[in-house]
């Protein structure tokens, strides 16, 4: 009895704190991304306001790992980013690499049941310095470093860049862009918005009424998943804003 009035507790606290939150949004300063006009949905008119960035980038990493057991290093054995409009919420260009382990180069089959990634999708296949070099290419091709063009990534939890990819850079000793240490936690827009925070990406899409697209613990596929949540939410006239940083 008491741990379940313990967790009212804690559900009441998160849902003030969203609605919170949710309230102070009124009172932001002025957005650095004017637009004349708002963007329409083209799916019942929705209005999307305008936004602090120009471009969204999703990204969703998928790592090493073992049943029962933890890898340590664990690594980045998929990179996947989707540029998405500041303005429509469309997908407009996706970096997608796949990366070798350097540590526990052989793939367990956990790893290989979960992610869907084999060994032969992974061998042969740049590393991480590599990989974070092909990315800031990307970037600059794609406009994304210019100046004036504000852009920042979006993860499903703080996981990837609060976590997975400091702890790399700290093991083999790399050192990344300033750009992957600023992001968004889209559970977070998600709980302002609909006024309790998620568990993780299935019921944020079943929330929303979003068909879940691909495979699950996919990179690439769960970064389409959530690009549309962040569309489903910026169609509620959210105006996303950072919510980690390093």
């Amino acid at each position: 009895m008491f741990r379940r009035i313990l967790e009212l507790a804690i559900n009441d606290i998160t849902l003030r704190h969203c609605t919170i939150a949710n309230k102070s949004r009124s009172t932001r300063p002025k957005l650095f991304f004017n637009t004349l006009t708002m963007a329409k949905s083209n799916t019942g008119g929705s209005t999307i306001k305008p936004q602090n960035y120009n471009y969204f980038l999703v990204l969703d990493f998928e790592a090493t790992c073992s049943k029962g057991r933890y890898i340590k290093p664990q690594e980045i054995i998929e990179f996947p980013v989707l540029k998405v409009s500041g303005v429509t919420f469309e997908t407009e260009s996706t970096f997608h690499q796949y990366v070798e382990p350097q540590v526990h180069k052989e793939l367990s089959p956990f790893c290989t049941e979960l992610t869907g990634i084999i060994q032969e999708m992974v061998d042969g296949q740049p590393n991480i310095t590599e990989t974070l070099q092909k990315l800031d290419v990307w970037m600059k091709n794609e406009g994304l470093l210019e100046p004036g063009v504000r852009s920042v990534f979006v993860t499903c939890g703080d996981w990837d860049l609060k976590t997975m990819l400091p702890n790399q850079s700290a093991y083999f000793g790399f050192t990344y862009a300033e750009y992957l240490k600023h992001w968004i936690n889209i559970k977070k827009p998600f709980c302002e918005s609909l006024g309790f925070y998620p568990k993780g990406m299935m019921p944020m899409l079943s929330q929303l009424k979003v068909e879940h697209e691909g495979r699950h613990h996919s990179g690439i596929d769960d970064s389409k998943n959530i690009a549309q949540i962040l569309k489903q939410i910026a169609l509620r006239g959210y105006v996303f804003k950072e919510t980690g940083s390093l």
